[in-house]
């Protein structure tokens, strides 16, 4: 059976509709930067899509073709993923798309190099008659974070980014939105299959401990 990144590790990819603080491990991903908002038709965002697809389908099914990835077990491609912030904004303004900043992203097996990765870029442009020359191999350590499983449209995850930012308060953490940590989401449904009120969405903020400062949390 095929390894599934979400089976295998479910406590980064199937947490429960209540936040839970998790530290995630370094990984390596496909990833294609980009500005704009995501639901313009034919926009930035939806090309990038297709090359982080058609480079990491290129890499599941490299076992079909003469060239041999050292240690390769077949595997589900896993969900695809995006990092987002706008400029002089903390956290997300979801009624301003057009301002969005993003980092779209698919995670690789660990057996995968930065040499298979340039094989999959070139062969994936030549097979798909695609420029996939914007994909980079980027290594990502999370860290400490506080996720959440949101169920419903994107509109409404102000709702559960609530929740987690009341939790924070609660046991003495706070966001740490910085250059390198951003606002994460990991999609876990087609939203050209499923509702909007039945979509599942995982969101992920990095945190930090809120420091003491005398008997009081600042």
């Amino acid at each position: 059976m095929a390894f599934d990144f979400k089976k295998e590790y479910k406590e980064f990819y199937m947490p429960k509709n209540k936040p839970q603080i998790v530290t995630i491990p370094k990984a390596n991903y496909i990833a294609v930067r980009g500005k704009g908002n995501p639901n313009e038709e034919g926009g930035e965002y939806k090309t990038a899509i297709g090359v982080l697809y058609a480079v990491a389908y290129t890499l599941k099914m490299s076992y079909k073709t003469d060239y041999k990835i050292e240690g390769f077990f077949e595997y589900v491609v896993p969900p695809l993923e995006g990092f987002w912030w706008q400029d002089n904004v903390e956290s997300i303004d979801y009624t301003d798309k057009s301002a969005f900043n993003w980092i779209s992203v698919i995670r690789l097996p660990d057996f995968i190099t930065k040499k298979d990765f340039d094989w999959a870029v070139e062969t994936a442009s030549k097979k798909k008659k695609m420029d996939c020359s914007g994909a980079e191999f980027l290594s990502i350590d999370e860290g400490l974070c506080v996720q959440i499983m949101h169920i419903g449209a994107f509109d409404d995850e102000p709702a559960s980014v609530a929740m987690m930012d009341k939790y924070l308060e609660e046991n003495g953490y706070i966001n740490d939105f910085t250059d390198e940590r951003r606002h994460h989401e990991i999609y876990l449904s087609d939203p050209r299959k499923v509702a909007p009120e039945k979509c599942k969405t995982v969101i992920r903020h990095p945190i930090k401990r809120r420091k003491l400062l005398g008997n009081e949390i600042q």
